[in-house]
């Protein structure tokens, strides 16, 4: 299949060589779309390539229906995520990482996303940076990883923190929980950007399944190089 081919079904532009140019079908961003353009849309990815299909952001009514009518999937309702063919693991150790429990849906998207695509994924829930004994007890851990994922909002410090502690990539994920400065995860993102920890790479507010992608993209590179 050529790289750059494109399938058009009028409302939409299937970008049906991604996966030979990065390892992985194009992923469906699932809100705005009605459960007809979720199925059609699926039904094509399926068709033209053989890896793993999603569709992230999707609430339970929209999976169900989806689901009748596309057979073989599974929905994640806490990730609100729609799977068919999930990969089967690479080798890839990710640790997805969380600072609170109010951060656990956006970590639960980040680690959904990245088993999907085969990433090796564990999970420490709940080591924010107000008992920081809580993360050293898991360092060791957190160095034997390819990548960690740190999801947190407040102030963001946790990303800061793992990124001191480990050499591996670090993939930070500010998140919309905390009180009226936090200013709905502006403050931990910026927190993020301006970290210490040199080499710390930021996602987007919320954005557990752009940090999952950015670690598909590091799994993607190392795996072509062998």
């Amino acid at each position: 299949m050529h790289p750059t081919r494109v399938h058009d079904l009028d409302f939409a532009q299937l970008d049906v060589g991604r996966e030979q140019r990065q390892g992985l079908p194009e992923v469906v961003y699932g809100p705005g779309k009605t459960p007809a353009q979720i199925r059609a849309i699926t039904a094509q990815l399926l068709q033209h390539n053989a890896g793993p299909v999603l569709v992230s952001r999707v609430d339970a009514e929209t999976a169900a229906d989806v689901l009748d009518d596309v057979p073989g999937g599974s929905y994640d309702v806490t990730a609100g995520l729609l799977v068919w063919r999930p990969a089967a693991p690479n080798g890839f150790a990710l640790t997805v990482v969380s600072a609170g429990t109010s951060d656990g849906p956006v970590a639960q998207e980040a680690a959904a996303v990245a088993r999907a695509v085969g990433l090796s994924v564990t999970t420490v829930n709940d080591v924010g940076v107000a008992g920081l004994q809580r993360v050293l007890r898991v360092q060791e851990q957190l160095r034997d990883s390819d990548a960690v994922v740190v999801v947190a909002g407040m102030e963001g410090a946790l990303a800061s923190v793992v990124g001191g502690l480990v050499g591996c990539p670090v993939i930070a994920v500010p998140v919309s929980t905390g009180y009226g400065a936090s200013l709905a995860g502006v403050t931990a993102l910026l927190a993020m950007h301006a970290s210490c920890a040199a080499g710390i790479t930021v996602v987007n507010i919320d954005s557990g399944f752009g940090a999952a992608m950015a670690a598909h993209r590091l799994a993607w590179a190392r795996s072509r190089r062998t």
